[in-house]
């Protein structure tokens, strides 16, 4: 039995997806016996502790807190201010104030302050996003007894994170939905990185003992057969759970997810490459906009945007994440998911 299979009774792990889901969805795939994850990455210290003693009250399974881990960006005063010129004809449009100034950041980094509330409750597995935490960090959460995983997109940042010493590694592969969890580079090209069944069996020769969980496009019995079946310890399962009513996903992206269609790879909506439905600023601007301010500065601008459109049942400006298999997804409850899944 492998470290992975000790934790959780069903080789599924419910992907963190920070504003479409909070610990109602979390708590609902944690019952079946997979695994249920709490995005922390927009969440403060004191919610963060509201969170794990809410879990911790009745542990109704096991929980996968997640965190990103990048560097604030330097100052770049003109792109930010090309990216407000390229904003300013919606905001007229809408009747808003033109943007300017600095934009704050939505998404915050680990950071001493998560890691002292991740003490007052610790979960069996925290993880990271966009690679791993300063030393420092990371060994605070490791004395908490916490088993450390993280996000890999390709080969160079598997090897990365296997010679850190993770305790399982996740293999996002090209097809998933939201946030690449790329971070050896700070460019915005993918065009290295490679779907989920190629990254599984050139990393697997390298893994040894370390569990290798996968994601990306991972929706149906037959995709989760696959890749248990070819080396897999589990599976990472996200777009499949937006249409379940335990999920926080706005009836607009629902919507946008029942009729479907092709994704693409986006920086629009927060500066890194993300895989959502197309919309209308995606379609004017393209997809990768060189204007957009780094990650995670681009989505504070947009948010008076966002509302307006939103406000009038548009998703105009808001960041519809779905992963290549969105149209698999149903409405149906956490617990049929994960049952369908795994049959």
């Amino acid at each position: 039995m492998t470290l992975l299979h000790s934790l959780a009774r069903l080789p599924l792990i419910q992907a963190p997806m920070a504003g479409s889901q909070g610990l109602r969805l979390a708590r609902a795939v944690a019952a079946t016996g997979a695994m249920g994850s709490l995005p922390a990455g927009m969440l403060d210290a004191a919610a963060l502790t509201r969170a794990l003693a809410e879990w911790a009250a009745d542990r109704p399974g096991v929980l996968n807190v997640n965190f990103f881990c990048h560097r604030p960006p330097p100052d770049d005063p003109p792109r930010l201010a090309r990216w407000h010129a390229r904003l300013a004809p919606y905001a007229a449009e809408a009747g808003l104030p033109a943007p300017t100034g600095m934009p704050r950041p939505t998404r915050h980094p680990f950071d001493l302050a998560m890691a002292q509330a991740l003490a007052s409750a610790p979960p069996p597995i925290v993880s990271f996003h966009f690679g791993l935490p300063e030393p420092a960090l990371l060994a605070r959460v490791r004395a908490l007894g916490c088993r450390v995983w993280s996000s890999a997109t390709t080969v160079d940042e598997a090897r990365w994170l296997l010679a850190a010493g993770v305790d399982a590694l996740i293999l996002q592969g090209l097809e998933a939905g939201g946030h690449r969890g790329h971070f050896l580079r700070e460019d915005l090209d993918v065009s290295d990185q490679a779907g989920w069944r190629a990254l599984l069996a050139a990393v697997r020769p390298l893994a040894g003992a370390t569990p290798l969980i996968v994601a990306g496009g991972i929706a149906d019995a037959a995709a989760v057969r696959e890749a248990l079946g070819a080396g897999a310890a589990a599976v990472q399962v996200g777009t499949a759970f937006l249409r379940c009513p335990e999920a926080d996903t706005s009836a607009i992206h629902r919507a946008a997810l029942t009729v479907g269609g092709e994704t693409a790879l986006t920086n629009l909506f927060s500066g890194r490459p993300a895989r959502g439905l197309p919309n209308r600023l995606m379609r004017d601007a393209g997809p990768i906009c060189d204007d957009a301010p780094a990650f995670p500065l681009a989505s504070a601008d947009l948010a008076p945007l966002r509302a307006w459109a939103e406000g009038q049942g548009r998703g105009d400006f808001s960041p519809l994440w779905a992963g290549t298999a969105h149209a698999l997804a149903r409405d149906e409850p956490a617990a049929a998911v994960v049952a369908r899944l795994l049959a």
